[in-house]
């Protein structure tokens, strides 16, 4: 479930809020995008794959609203992570393309 748009990272080109099948995002212009309807999330992942900036956390184990804090997630790696771990982006590689056969 989308846990977090980072507004520090956030360059509001609202790439997540046209992404989202379930049109979870609210644009909300000169500003990121909000969460509007979070529990309509199916953890699709879409918006962190078009994030340009990692600047969204989707988490991959909640059902319901989590807290989080953004800090923690960020020192952790996990802004951004399920793009990197699936190699979307430029000159990006799965990350499973180095693990033994």
């Amino acid at each position: 479930m989308i846990e977090l748009v980072s507004e520090s990272r956030c360059v509001k080109c609202n790439l997540c809020v046209t992404a989202c099948p379930t049109n979870v995002f609210d644009a909300v212009p000169g500003s990121a995008p909000r969460i509007a309807r979070q529990s309509d999330c199916q953890t699709c992942y879409m918006c962190e794959l078009y994030c340009p900036v990692d600047a969204l956390y989707v988490d991959p184990n909640a059902d319901e609203s989590v807290p989080v804090d953004e800090e923690t997630l960020i020192a952790a790696g996990f802004l951004g992570s399920y793009r990197k771990n699936v190699g979307w982006g430029k000159r990006r590689t799965p990350a499973a393309k180095g693990l033994p056969t």
